[in-house]
């Protein structure tokens, strides 16, 4: 016997259509098995709500969940393009720990060159944040802020014992707020990094396949 597992789904979840459209492609398997891409909607309850409800499809049983899209960085010196690859994800309700960090920044490094890698906890918003909320979050730990990631991946493991992670692009930094996502430079460079990153992302979900030691 290998010891390699059968392929399984990866589901990629986001929340919004602008993320969504960055992440089309044609492909539709690769070889750890099919992939989809979910648009949840925004906030908390929303990603919550739809990635329960896909993956209750036997279609998805097993599948991988990875988290992706825009988020806000909390440290000084973030820039708008940086990239975020969660250690663990964070909300009220609980904290999920992610799964193959170290691959996921060696493969964003070789897809996405010349970009920042940031690696640390993700924490869960309910809202947009700004000003002295970004600073009283990174006393917390975490590094970086969206509304959906914690949510999605605390339903999926709630759903099943499933490899999970989240990585985001950087739209607005401390020194970089944004008022709206696609209006400054700073989103659109954010999109073109987010419209670059399938590549690891597949590399990811292939490597859940390889024997383990």
């Amino acid at each position: 016997m290998s010891g390699r597992p059968a392929p399984a789904p990866l589901l990629i979840a986001c929340a919004l259509g602008i993320e969504q459209f960055a992440l089309r492609r044609r492909e539709r398997t690769t070889p750890g098995g099919p992939v989809t891409v979910l648009r949840t909607g925004m906030g908390p309850t929303a990603a919550e709500r739809s990635v329960t409800r896909v993956l209750a499809d036997p279609a998805l049983h097993g599948a991988a969940v990875l988290a992706t899209g825009f988020c806000a960085g909390l440290a000084p010196g973030m820039h708008p393009g940086d990239l975020v690859v969660a250690e663990e994800t964070r909300d009220p309700r609980g904290t999920v720990p992610c799964v193959g960090t170290e691959l996921l920044v060696k493969e964003l490094i070789r897809a996405v060159p010349g970009r920042t890698v940031h690696t640390g906890p993700l924490t869960g918003s309910d809202h947009v944040v700004h000003g002295h909320e970004r600073s009283d979050l990174l006393a917390t730990g975490a590094i970086a802020v969206d509304m959906e990631s914690a949510a999605t991946l605390l339903s999926a493991v709630r759903a099943a014992e499933r490899p999970v992670a989240a990585v985001r692009v950087v739209v607005d930094a401390p020194e970089h707020e944004l008022v709206r996502i696609g209006t400054v430079r700073g989103g659109i460079s954010a999109f073109r990094v987010l419209r670059s990153v399938l590549p690891a992302f597949y590399e990811w979900h292939r490597s859940l396949l390889l024997p383990r030691r």
